[in-house]
């Protein structure tokens, strides 16, 4: 019988399909796992793992380079479980939940977190940061910290080294307010109401929000994670604004994947069937802890990918953007926080 071969293209295909993936994810995987184990068990809750991966993911990147097997598990992980992740927090919004703030609640946060996205645009452009940075300092800033930075990337395309950027920035100064807050309570006058609203419309992270109204008490914590859970929702529209809107592709320019970000229709579905169906606690937490894994799957693999010199290379007018962004946000919340007679 004569020898058979295989072509060139089929012999370098996998036996299985997806197996090039599992060195990255594997890699990516263990980041996220060890950055939950440690917030877990480290007693902080306010330490965020999607921050703690990328941290990781920064410090193994910058002291050697990842194998090139990596490679495909790793844009794997970046592209498709990230958005996952974010389809995921939909779970943990109801449309009750955020109906409960009543109006001058919603309007406290809308308005708030509208009017500081485009204050924070206008101020990259007066600083000359990059649009794209700009863009995703504004989204951290304004919506839901690193998260936000994530979502709002899928319109506003910028390069690892930005999202990074960003992420840092809305870490650095949302960890300030988390400690700052509680001292302020008394001297701005706020009861446990207004001052859970005005941190969860102000402050960048989730947890960060927990960890800095839970210390005035229940009704301020509830308060606190129910203003930042609407702006975590908010969160959809903002995506979708961009990508139609600011950050429109050129008519020329040609696409990578698709233009419309589809993982926010995800997300806004598991809002409504969160919202429709009861759905038991044990599965809302396992969704949550899903989540939370996915997100940080993503953000490892950014890590991996994100040179500590391109981040120096962007200099410190974005910090000294993501800083006027905190300061504009942390003082317009407050105004309409009494504006609206909380």
């Amino acid at each position: 019988m004569p020898n058979q071969t295989l072509p060139a293209d089929r012999a370098n295909t996998p036996a299985m399909p997806g197996l090039d993936l599992l060195p990255g994810l594997a890699l990516t995987g263990t980041i996220a796992v060890s950055a939950m184990l440690f917030r877990a068990y480290s007693g902080i809750g306010a330490l965020s793992p999607l921050i703690l991966s990328i941290i990781i993911g920064m410090v193994i990147g910058n002291l050697a380079q990842p194998p090139a097997a990596c490679r495909p598990g790793m844009a794997f992980s970046l592209k498709r479980l990230l958005r996952f992740g974010i389809i995921l927090l939909g779970l943990q919004i109801t449309l009750s939940q955020v109906l409960s703030l009543g109006l001058g609640g919603l309007i406290t946060v809308t308005l708030t977190l509208a009017v500081s996205f485009l204050v924070i645009m206008a101020g990259g452009r007066v600083l000359g940061v990059d649009r794209r940075l700009t863009g995703l300092i504004a989204a951290g800033t304004s919506v839901c910290g690193a998260s936000a930075v994530i979502a709002a990337n899928a319109a506003v395309r910028g390069r690892d080294e930005d999202v990074a950027y960003a992420v840092a920035c809305v870490t650095i100064f949302g960890s300030i307010s988390m400690l700052a807050y509680p001292l302020l309570m008394v001297p701005l006058h706020l009861d446990a109401t207004a001052y859970g609203l005005w941190s969860g419309a102000t402050i960048h992270e989730v947890a960060q929000v927990v960890a800095a109204t839970f210390q005035a008490g229940d009704l301020a914590g509830q308060y606190g994670t129910i203003g930042k859970l609407a702006r975590v929702m908010l969160l959809a529209p903002l995506v979708l604004t961009l990508a139609l809107t600011v950050f429109k592709r050129p008519a020329g320019e040609k696409a990578a994947g698709s233009p419309f970000p589809w993982f926010v229709i995800g997300f806004l579905l598991m809002v409504a069937l969160n919202s429709a169906a009861s759905l038991p606690s044990e599965f809302r937490q396992i969704a949550s802890q899903a989540a939370t894994f996915l997100l940080a799957t993503g953000l490892a693999a950014m890590g991996l990918q994100t040179q500590v010199r391109q981040l120096a290379a962007r200099g410190l007018r974005p910090l000294a953007l993501g800083a006027f962004g905190w300061l504009f946000i942390s003082g317009f919340g407050y105004l309409m926080v009494k504006l609206t007679g909380f």
